[in-house]
């Protein structure tokens, strides 16, 4: 069964881990903390940080990337031999990208929306997102479940809409990370400049409490909506939003949809898991 251990989640820093409890395969999505708050959030997740053999890159901004560069180093000295999976276009924006991929442990392998990758026992789909950013993705998991069947995670944060790829790719999962960055009422009334509240409520900016809530009400819609136990509000502002704000935009859906699935909020320092 799929584990997702969100270890941070907001514009201060963001890293989750992936976790196969059945073939013991873990990796990293996003890594944009320090080594210390990385590690201690693995073993806090019971993860064992030399088991780490991938990481998975969403975009290139430095909230999600500035922590390769020591976190690579720091995993290489436990053992740890890793593959860093990001797309052309966001290596070459990325300067902590391409200082990780100056240890000599690391390989590269570049990936573009649409493919699937194969990250230890799992197969991970790649769609894209919309973000102000070189190039912006999210992640469909698909790992074994029980009795050899499939069970999936989607993985979806960072944009400013969902685009057509994304919901396809969310339908069916039994774990949904799903961006919930703002309370629209809280940015327009808060104190950033007017370009930045723009840029959030732009269709390349971040989804809100209500963008969040309309998407989750249409998984529940589709075929495969049975199968989601657990939904996580992601990336949520400390500025524009609350964290129970974000928890309850999506319980509310759920409660209407009278669905037996949790939902969960993933926190700046606290972290949290899925199972």
């Amino acid at each position: 069964m799929l584990q997702l251990h969100v270890i941070a989640s907001g514009s201060s820093g963001n890293a989750a881990i992936v976790q196969d409890g059945t073939a013991k395969t873990a990796f990293l999505i996003d890594c944009g903390i320090c080594k210390r708050d990385l590690i201690a959030g693995c073993e806090g997740a019971g993860v064992d940080p030399a088991s780490l053999t991938d990481i998975l890159i969403t975009h290139d901004h430095s909230d999600h990337t500035k922590g390769l560069g020591v976190a690579v180093r720091g995993l290489a000295k436990l053992g740890a031999r890793l593959t860093i999976h990001a797309s052309s276009a966001v290596r070459a924006a990325s300067k902590p990208l391409e200082e990780a991929l100056g240890e000599e442990t690391v390989i590269f392998r570049s990936f573009r929306a649409g493919e699937a990758l194969s990250v230890g026992s799992a197969q991970v789909h790649v769609f894209r997102t919309s973000h102000d950013a070189a190039e912006s993705f999210g992640f469909r998991v698909e790992g074994e479940g029980e009795a050899g069947a499939a069970d999936i995670l989607g993985y979806l944060t960072d944009t400013g809409c969902v685009t057509p790829e994304a919901h396809d790719a969310l339908q069916g999962v039994r774990l949904l990370a799903l961006e919930a960055n703002h309370d629209v009422s809280m940015l327009r009334e808060g104190p950033y400049p007017y370009l930045l509240k723009q840029r959030i409520l732009s269709d390349r900016g971040h989804l809100s409490n209500d963008q969040a809530a309309a998407e989750l009400e249409q998984l529940l819609s589709c075929p495969g909506a049975t199968a989601l136990e657990q939904v996580v509000a992601m990336h949520v502002s400390r500025e524009n939003n609350l964290y129970m704000q974000a928890q309850e935009a999506l319980a509310r859906v759920l409660v209407q949809h009278q669905h037996p699935a949790s939902a969960l909020v993933a926190k700046q320092k606290t972290p949290i898991s899925l199972s």
